[in-house]
């Protein structure tokens, strides 16, 4: 079966038609920036550029870079509050005129691993982290994801949440080499070690790409690793989701 999978991202707009069977992208995914933080109508408009790209008129899975309760948005970090309370699946499903699930970014990035990646199979604790404009987070117990846990929204002991001191976005406007921002985020991933006790930290988003750049400053006792799917990991899941 294939499904449009769409990831909303702090700074850009992505899709890509996947085969929910198997997990794979079969058409090259097609991306668009946006404005930082871009509007409800920006959104929107670009959502439809996605969508008549394809030629889509499917089923359409989206993740959204905020807490999303039975499709009512309700947080905005690194997007406009204009969303707070908006209803996305209905948004969305008028727009483009197909049936869509909207749900949190991190959380449809760490299903596609759950089925298809790091995850599978895996009966422990597992945090999956999205390093990129911001931080999201899923948390697995016994392959069952908890959602909308939202980790890079906490405090750490510099006053600074996570994502406002350990973010790719951060590192690029502080212009940080790898190794200094690696020790960022291991401090970040040795404040979760504590909290949590997972068993396996796994690494998407961006920044999960460049995993070499940084590894050797990573210090904690779980395993780290890149996620399987990497930055496709979101488009997937969201096409799975739906």
């Amino acid at each position: 079966m294939e499904t449009l999978g769409i990831d909303i991202g702090g700074s850009a707009i992505k899709g890509a038609i996947v085969n929910t069977a198997t997990g794979k992208i079969i058409a090259e995914r097609f991306r668009i920036e946006t404005s930082q933080p871009a509007s409800v109508k920006e959104t929107v408009a670009i959502v439809k550029q996605v969508v008549n790209h394809f030629h889509w008129k499917g089923k359409i899975g989206f993740g959204f870079p905020a807490v999303v309760q039975n499709g009512v948005v309700k947080t905005a970090s690194n997007i406009d509050k204009e969303f707070i309370g908006v209803n996305a699946n209905k948004l969305f499903k008028k727009a483009t005129g197909c049936k869509v699930s909207v749900l949190n970014d991190a959380d449809v990035a760490g299903y596609a691993e759950l089925c298809f990646g790091k995850v599978k199979g895996f009966k422990g604790v597992a945090i999956f982290l999205t390093i990129g404009t911001g931080i999201g987070s899923a948390l697995f117990n016994k392959g069952k994801l908890i959602p909308n846990t939202e980790l890079g929204h906490i405090f750490m002991k510099h006053g600074l949440t996570a994502e406002k001191f350990a973010s790719d976005a951060v590192r690029k406007n502080e212009e940080l080499d790898w190794d200094k921002w690696g020790m960022r985020f291991n401090d970040y991933l040795l404040y979760l070690e504590k909290l949590f006790y997972p068993d396996m930290f796994i690494l998407g988003g961006g920044a999960s790409k460049r995993f070499d750049n940084f590894s050797k400053q990573l210090t904690i006792n779980t395993p780290v690793s890149p996620a399987k799917l990497l930055n496709d990991a979101g488009i997937i899941g969201a096409a799975l989701l739906t």
